[in-house]
């Protein structure tokens, strides 16, 4: 279940590409509701460019409200037919196991549609949709464990919980890591016996309905899984004020998940919200740095830096910081960017035309601000949104590039004095999300580990993912978990009985 180590050399069998490049280009995508694919009611679509070559590749139907109160009545349905509300958790495990099977049977289509919708490099896509098969079947196995409890009490008395679903679920997935994230939601909401209404990013919907459509192979019943796509002001913001919807589970930016956690007031809805980051990443000096510094690179770099746990804050001991900064700059230079099915590209384009501006103006500002660029900088000049890795030195921690996420191919490399200077240098951020830290020493490990004020911390690693480890963030972060069993309490209610004799 590990991102880490793997590198820009897989091999595509170009003939395997004609497939999922079929199916994107078999007319218009349809909305998934009550079972059905159907239009827009609107009849309107939307284009999804390819950010390899910025040609057109798919129609997606163009959903509206009308669109998500159908999916929502159709969710709504579906949670007290006895079809699904009545079933046992051990059949909830076997669609589950046989989503898994799916998914896993059409791993490699997966990983190619993902590439060509949102440019993700191969080598990565590939690894994502081995994870995606293996999300569904650990929450299978959660299925039979959700269980309530007695409290002890008097004898002329029972008292006992129950886990119950929190109801209708919402999801709204960003345009990064769409597959996978878009099982991250599905599979709890499912595990616990929810049903669900998705909406992808309108950048990058097509793995998610492809995989909505290997889900309807498993003949769940209608209205469990429902999927709309269109963008976030009418399909997104329908979701997060619906009083049909019982939770919304959100990944993407602080500032939108901020707007839907006001949305949220309106009918109290249990909300996860996974959100930036700037994540630090700090390097003593007892590091083995070999292992450091390719892992601080592959941290920024991978999927184009287009990952909200990214260490985009280097921090580096002063008494190595010269040296440590020379050399993520010749590991980056190394990095090739380019065609993302290529056996050696490491990184390929950024997902939209608005995302390649928006990250080459923080390069601009990294520039006007003082800070020494020690290699890329530029956006190839090619069709495509293709950015080189670049790293900056000489930063502040109250440099914007220091204190924004910039979401793309962008590090800062910052000096710190002592434990306790890393330690306040790594929180002083309005995040919390991830944080890296690499040295020999285990009591300082630990002491750092447990000073960070971040979700999930990597010693000696970064960026590896298991879906036994919560993940989530603290401060403007997020709020709740995603994966682990904190995962389950998120998609269940407790109900406490009282029986008197």
């Amino acid at each position: 279940m590990s991102f880490t180590g793997i590198s820009g050399t897989q091999k595509i069998d170009r003939a395997a590409v004609e497939a999922p490049r079929a199916w994107i280009g078999a007319g218009p995508k349809s909305l998934l509701i009550d079972g059905r694919w159907v239009s827009a009611a609107s009849g309107k679509t939307l284009e999804t460019i390819d950010p390899s070559s910025e040609a057109v590749l798919a129609l997606l139907a163009e959903g509206a409200d009308i669109d998500v109160d159908a999916a929502v009545a159709a969710a709504q349905k579906a949670l007290e037919c006895k079809s699904w509300a009545g079933i046992s958790p051990h059949q909830r495990a076997r669609y589950l196991l046989q989503i898994a099977d799916l998914v896993d049977r059409h791993a490699d289509e997966l990983a190619l549609i993902e590439t060509i919708d949102m440019g993700m490099p191969a080598w990565f896509s590939t690894a994502v949709a081995k994870m995606a098969g293996e999300t569904f079947r650990y929450y299978a196995g959660w299925t039979t464990k959700i269980a309530g409890s007695t409290l002890p009490t008097d004898a002329s008395n029972f008292i006992y919980t129950l886990k119950e679903p929190v109801g209708v679920c919402g999801a709204i997935t960003p345009w990064n890591v769409p597959l996978l994230l878009a099982c991250f939601k599905i599979a709890p909401a499912l595990a616990c016996g929810n049903t669900i209404v998705v909406k992808p990013s309108e950048i990058a919907s097509l793995s998610t309905l492809r995989l909505a459509e290997l889900i309807q192979e498993a003949d769940l019943p209608p209205g469990v899984l429902n999927v709309v796509t269109g963008f976030g002001p009418s399909v997104g913001e329908r979701m997060a004020n619906h009083s049909g919807i019982d939770k919304i589970s959100f990944t993407g930016s602080t500032a939108v998940g901020k707007r839907i956690l006001q949305a949220s007031a309106g009918n109290l809805k249990r909300v996860t919200l996974e959100l930036g980051g700037k994540s630090p990443n700090i390097i003593f000096p007892d590091a083995d740095l070999d292992r450091a510094l390719d892992a601080a690179v592959n941290g920024f770099t991978r999927n184009s830096g287009q990952i909200c746990s990214s260490g985009t804050r280097i921090f580096v001991h002063r008494d190595i910081y010269d040296e440590v900064a020379e050399r993520i700059a010749s590991i980056s230079a190394g990095r090739k960017v380019g065609d993302p099915f290529g056996a050696d590209t490491f990184l390929g384009p950024v997902a939209s035309a608005t995302h390649c501006d928006r990250v080459m103006s923080y390069i601009d500002a990294g520039n006007d601000e003082g800070a020494r660029m020690l290699t890329g900088g530029n956006r190839l000049s090619r069709p495509g949104f293709f950015i080189e890795p670049t790293v900056f030195t000489g930063v502040t921690n109250d440099m914007k590039i220091a204190r924004e996420e910039i979401f793309g191919p962008v590090v800062t490399i910052i000096a710190f004095r002592d434990e306790d200077d890393a330690v306040f240098k790594g929180n002083d951020t309005t995040y919390g999300l991830a944080a890296g830290i690499w040295t020999k020493d285990v009591g300082r490990a630990h002491k750092v580990a447990r000073a960070l004020k971040a979700g999930r911390i990597w010693i000696n690693t970064y960026g590896e993912t298991d879906p036994v480890m919560p993940f989530g963030g603290f401060k403007q972060s997020g709020i709740g978990r995603e994966f682990g069993a904190e995962s389950i309490a998120a998609y269940t209610e407790t109900k406490a009985v009282q029986i008197r004799f």
